[in-house]
């Protein structure tokens, strides 16, 4: 299956930013362990048609190609920086212009960056419903993270780093199960 994917979107309206950084990680973890292609995007590449788009015709070029990937990809990892106790209002725009049936089943990756732990919730109560809206497969594991969490762009302790190679573990097994082949695991 070579046109296999995986794709990652995030939230984050600044660069460089914390949340593209970790999506972007996550993603090509996955890709890395799985030998499947993988891309992530932000919503800085989107353009500029993107804040006016009212459906998905109104996209631009880039914008329309970023919203196909994010249908198509056969593997979801999205994530957003906490902005007031949910997702950014953009990240919500452009899962607004998705057919509410482009994921079903889909299985996704959650993840979300913030301040501090009082945020780390936004997985579990802003992110899981908005997916369950579209009938995707939440992977049972999400990741949240601060600051404190990455040293140098790695997982600064052992904790967090298990957490997220069990996403990455629950990911594979997604993927296999979806495509129906065996995907090369490390």
């Amino acid at each position: 299956m070579a046109n296999t994917s995986i794709v990652g979107f995030s939230g984050n309206i600044t660069r460089p930013s914390k949340t593209f950084g970790f999506v972007d990680h996550v993603v090509s973890q996955i890709g890395r362990r799985n030998r499947l292609s993988a891309a992530s995007w932000d919503i800085e590449d989107l353009g500029a048609s993107f804040a006016t788009a009212r459906r998905a015709s109104d996209l631009g070029d880039q914008a329309g190609t970023i919203l196909r990937a994010v249908a198509e990809a056969d593997l979801l990892v999205v994530g957003s920086p906490t902005y007031k106790g949910s997702y950014t209002g953009l990240f919500k725009h452009f899962f607004d212009l998705l057919d509410p049936t482009a994921l079903r089943g889909k299985p996704v990756l959650l993840t979300a960056t913030g301040g501090g732990d009082r945020h780390a919730l936004i997985v579990e109560h802003q992110l899981r419903p908005l997916f369950g809206f579209f009938e995707a497969y939440s992977l049972p594991t999400a990741i949240y993270a601060t600051e404190r969490d990455f040293a140098d762009g790695q997982p600064a302790s052992e904790a967090f780093a298990r957490r997220i190679d069990q996403a990455l573990d629950e990911a594979g097994a997604a993927l296999r199960s979806r495509i129906g082949f065996a995907v090369a695991a490390e």
